[in-house]
């Protein structure tokens, strides 16, 4: 039968639909009880408190459809009201998967609940109050028994705690160890991997919305993924402690995964170490990031960390742990100081081994590859050093880059037993370089992505394979029309070239027009670490002078101009190193990078101090001079003066400075910047250098006066 042969207005008509709309919604919610979305903690916790709930409001509804009334208005808002609850809560639950980040799901679910709680009370007692929708089937004492039921119907608050955390953490208090164990529990993360598998997802959520340019829901997510972080940091120290009772294992030796000894420790693309049996079974369930770094791997290819396996096992032994079986067989004394370095996920410090080699370092990740981040005096020192650019970690001094494996050079084993290692590594190593001659692309393809782990890892194996010939293999590559061959090839290039003396073998083997090449046609990544490697070849004054003849300063402008954000900073710092040859400098002017500098110095682009210590050595050339009052350069360089970190104040003093030389036309215009009270401020509490640049431009402004 048609309602509307029943009821007698278009109000009742639309109650009707509205009500059946809802029945229809909540039996679809509840139709999803099979499901394998609901069939995982703490999924199928909560959607087995949505169903209590709705099971006993579909009863009360399928009795006051039957009753065939027309309803009030504000009864059919509520209808209407509570079915989008309904589809919320529906969709929630039919997009949940065991990768899913379960604390966003629990604030998600948990404020939905709180909302059919709370819209379902007052329908009822909407009904109640009014005797038209009673009937036999639905009398005043079985209202009043279902809407008991609901105002009891209590579930986890566990979004309290999670928002409670939260607030402490942002105010810097200790962490209430308390309640992140009821959070972990509440959430169902009782291990480590799922604990890991929480960040990610996080991450992952993170990234999505970045890109959404949603900047408070991405700040939240942020803090969320501080306390994932803290609960697992704090899971992890638990477990260690109970590991061994007498014996304090280090967590250096352990698997991040499995938090037992390593037995067969491996390398993934990220460098860092895992037991294969473990990172094996994170690839199955679908994950391509590293657990630890996050970092997305470009593959999942695994090398057997040798050195690695040889620490665990002599630690095993100094300290009374029973060998696991399939170590026994490595025996290496090492000095006992050297694991945590060699086994540690520590990033690589460049200034360390600046100092320690007198030489610039250059770290290679899976997904973030290129220079460092670094910012230089006008003399072209390391003057401060944040952290590589690919790793989220602390750095430290060791030998490790982005990685767990400490170079060979730092060993102090015995000599007839590391020489049975070496010669281990040399031999894969020459057969990753013959690899390259195949005429198989596939070939070509992994064992250039071996020997770019293989060059990232050690000082040792950047010589075997510079020994080996290859270099001029790798040069070569750089010119494949296979897209991720060239990619790894420059990415290899650019971990060897850490060593001087291959350095020297990838100019001699005329690599600056293909590395040209891969600069102008190559992938983003491609293009990142080419100007990368022109930035740690620069380094040479030798090469400087010869990269400087070729035809790299344009594409590198391009790129500064039009690349990733990651481009652009390794095309800045490759041009710094390029302009401290004075001829190179009025090619960088005339090629247009003044204009993108100037961009550039826009905060926002994350990279001022880059662009602003260029500029600053621009600035001592007639043409760069001109450039930068042609590009709107003297109020952005007002502006660092003003607001930006200590070296970018020294920096755009400087360049100032540079300047007000010998015009008073300029001098005026800075004036007129209101550049005095930055000026002032700086000259009294800036770094030393930026304290005489701001007391010259002060006196060069007064001189201007008094001559006026």
């Amino acid at each position: 039968m048609r309602f509307q042969t029943v009821l007698k207005s278009d109000e009742g008509v639309m109650g009707i639909s509205n009500l059946k709309a809802l029945l229809h919604d909540i039996s679809c919610l509840l139709g999803l009880s099979s499901c394998e979305n609901v069939s995982f903690e703490p999924v199928k916790r909560y959607y087995q408190k949505v169903e209590e709930i709705l099971m006993v409001i579909k009863l009360v509804l399928d009795a006051v459809h039957d009753a065939q009334v027309a309803f009030d208005e504000s009864l059919q808002e509520e209808f209407a009201s509570f079915s989008g609850l309904v589809n919320e809560l529906r969709e929630v639950f039919e997009t949940c998967h065991p990768l899913m980040s379960k604390t966003y799901f629990v604030l998600q679910v948990e404020s939905l609940m709180t909302k059919v709680h709370s819209s379902s009370s007052d329908m009822f007692e909407f009904l109640k109050g009014s005797d038209q929708y009673l009937h036999d089937k639905l009398s005043t004492a079985t209202l009043e028994h279902c809407l008991q039921k609901i105002k009891h119907w209590g579930f986890d608050q566990t979004s309290a705690l999670i928002k409670r955390e939260v607030r402490n953490m942002g105010d810097n208090s200790d962490p209430d160890l308390e309640c992140l164990v009821k959070i972990t529990d509440s959430l169902s993360l009782k291990s480590n991997q799922e604990l890991l598998i929480e960040a990610v997802a996080l991450e992952n959520l993170k990234g999505n919305v970045d890109k959404s340019d949603r900047k408070g829901e991405a700040n939240y997510l942020h803090q969320l993924l501080a306390l994932v972080t803290c609960m697992h940091e704090q899971f992890v120290l638990l477990k260690l402690s109970e590991s061994y009772e007498t014996v304090h294992i280090p967590a250096n030796v352990c698997c991040p995964l499995s938090l037992e000894v390593m037995t067969d420790p491996v390398i993934v693309a990220s460098g860092q170490t895992y037991e294969r049996a473990f990172i094996q079974r994170w690839f199955k369930l679908g994950l391509t990031v590293c657990p630890k770094t996050r970092q997305t791997l470009a593959h999942t290819n695994l090398i057997p960390n040798y050195i690695a396996k040889a620490l665990i096992t002599n630690w095993c032994e100094s300290n009374g742990v029973d060998l696991p079986e399939s170590v026994k067989s490595v025996k290496l004394n090492w000095h006992s100081s050297l694991l945590d370095h060699a086994t540690s996920g520590a990033a690589f410090d460049p200034h360390m081994a600046q100092l320690r080699n007198n030489q610039f370092t250059l770290s290679d990740s899976t997904q973030t590859l290129g220079c460092l981040e670094e910012c230089f005096t006008n003399n072209g020192e390391i003057v401060s050093t944040s952290h590589p650019r690919s790793s989220p970690e602390d750095s430290s001094s060791g030998e490790t880059v982005n990685g767990r494996v400490l170079g060979m050079d730092s060993l102090s084993s015995p000599a007839s037993e590391t020489r049975t290692i070496i010669s281990d590594v040399e031999t894969h190593i020459k057969k990753m370089v013959e690899d390259l001659k195949c005429t198989s692309m596939e070939v070509k393809r992994d064992a250039t992505a071996e020997l770019r782990l293989l060059a990232k890892y050690n000082m040792d194996n950047r010589i075997i394979i510079t020994n080996c010939g290859g270099i001029p293999l790798l040069v070569n590559l750089l010119l494949s029309e296979d897209m991720k061959t060239q990619e790894n090839a420059v990415t290899a290039l650019l971990n060897l070239s850490i060593n001087d003396d291959s350095k020297a073998a990838i100019v001699g083997a005329d690599a600056i027009e293909p590395l040209i090449h891969v600069l102008e046609s190559g992938t983003d990544e491609a293009k990142e670490n080419s100007a990368a490697t022109f930035f740690s070849l620069s380094v040479n004054k030798e090469n400087r002078v010869m990269i400087g003849k070729s035809r790299v300063i344009q594409p590198l402008v391009n790129l500064l101009g039009n690349g990733t954000l990651r481009g652009k900073t390794d095309a800045a710092t490759a041009l710094y190193n390029l302009s401290m040859f004075h001829k190179n400098m009025v090619k960088i002017v005339q090629a247009g990078a003044v204009k993108y500098l100037v961009e550039l110095m826009d905060p926002a682009a994350g990279l001022v101090d880059k662009a602003v210590v260029l500029l600053s050595n621009l600035a001592t050339i007639p043409e760069g001079r001109s450039a930068i009052v042609d590009e709107g350069g003297i109020p952005v360089l007002v502006e660092v003066v003003e607001l930006g970190s200590a070296r970018g104040k020294e920096n755009a003093a400087a360049a100032l400075l540079q300047l007000c030389t010998d015009s008073s036309k300029i001098c005026k215009m800075i004036l007129q910047e209101g550049a005095v009270p930055p000026l002032v401020s700086l000259s009294q509490s800036g770094t030393t250098r930026a304290k005489e640049k701001a007391q010259a431009l002060l006196t060069c402004f007064r001189d201007q006066l008094l001559t006026r």
